[in-house]
């Protein structure tokens, strides 16, 4: 399932507080994006105990109970860690990932919040996550009656919300440093290959082995930051952390290069640092350009001319770079009186891409 509306961690988190207690709400995201985190956030804030079921490692048996002779009848006991006698928040994750017998012992559950003749505690809640078909990830089919029994939502990383959690839970400040210049590269679509990617899951498992290596109160070798970074990350965003980590002996160095203290560095072995600087700028005029020609104000007339120099700049340099730099796709187009300014200045940087 892919749905045209996406929503971040604060959007979600609203959505499970006014519609989870009557409704079960079923979240959709990539792998690592941070749904179990935010489910248990979620608990945590209204004061419930979460217990999480993994749905890829469960068997009907696991949901229903097993069946005990009562007298001359039987029946079923449920599973102890479900058979609470307190309201707590049930977490179905990976719900889309188990089989159909297990969906079906999932109805009763979803539907009614019982278990045979058990019945979960008054005030709980269920919540159920999984990923989508397209994550290259473990998923099956999910019966249109479950798929009918819950409120859907589809769950997006948001950068600023990351970055605020990242900060409060001390995550190693070389990651977050990074992810406030390039918040672009938070989230990365899983590969159809089988290699490492980038997500909030794999930063903070970059950001813990920087901390169990003690980056930053010790000098690390070339070699073991390489490892650290394309054994978590997307393969581009390693390799522009790995420059990220070579210019931290001037940490402003951008700011430095607009505000004339600094020049693009123009050695061939800091090319790694000139690209890195270069995407960070091209992030940076994303981010801060105004969308109408109206609103620059006399601050952003002045930015807007040192803009195009230091794009001039770069382009003595390595002409490609500068290429990059003003190009424009459909995820992160430049305000159209933008790349007219370009265009009448620096025709050539823009009609040879």
């Amino acid at each position: 399932m892919n749905l045209p509306i996406t929503v971040t961690q604060g959007d979600l988190l609203e959505i499970l507080l006014n519609i989870s207690p009557s409704r079960p709400v079923f979240i959709w995201g990539a792998p690592g994006i941070g749904k179990s985190a935010l489910v248990e956030q979620f608990a945590a804030e209204i004061g419930l105990p979460c217990v999480s079921l993994l749905g890829s490692q469960l068997a009907p048996e696991d949901i229903i109970g097993i069946p005990q002779i009562n007298g001359e009848t039987s029946e079923f006991l449920p599973p102890k860690m479900i058979a609470r006698k307190e309201p707590y928040v049930l977490f179905l994750d990976e719900l889309n990932a188990c089989s159909q017998e297990v969906q079906k012992a999932f109805y009763s559950l979803i539907h009614e919040r019982r278990i045979g003749e058990y019945h979960l505690p008054e005030g709980s809640i269920v919540v159920g996550a999984g990923n989508r078909a397209q994550d290259s990830a473990i998923v099956k089919t999910m019966s249109s009656a479950l798929i009918n029994r819950m409120f859907h939502v589809q769950m997006k990383a948001d950068a600023r919300q990351w970055i605020k959690w990242a900060q409060e839970n001390h995550l190693h400040p070389w990651v977050i440093d990074y992810i406030i210049q390039r918040p672009d590269h938070l989230f990365s679509e899983p590969p159809k290959t089988e290699e490492p990617f980038s997500t909030p899951r794999s930063w903070h498992i970059l950001s813990d082995a920087l901390i169990e290596y003690g980056a930053g109160k010790r000098e690390l070798s070339g070699d073991t930051l390489k490892i650290l970074a394309y054994g978590s990350l997307s393969p581009s965003h390693a390799g522009m952390f790995l420059a990220y980590t070579k210019s931290l002996s001037n940490s402003h160095m951008l700011e430095d290069i607009i505000a004339k203290k600094e020049k693009w560095p123009a050695k061939a072995k800091d090319r790694d640092i000139l690209y890195f600087l270069a995407q960070s700028f091209r992030a940076k005029l994303i981010t801060d350009l105004p969308k109408s020609k109206q609103d620059i104000s006399g601050n952003m007339l002045s930015f807007v001319y040192r803009v195009k120099e230091m794009i001039k700049e770069l382009s003595t340099i390595n002409f490609e770079i500068a290429q990059m730099v003003v190009a424009s796709d459909d995820e992160s187009p430049f305000p159209d009186w933008f790349m007219v300014e370009v265009i009448r200045d620096l025709p050539r940087l823009v009609n040879t891409k």
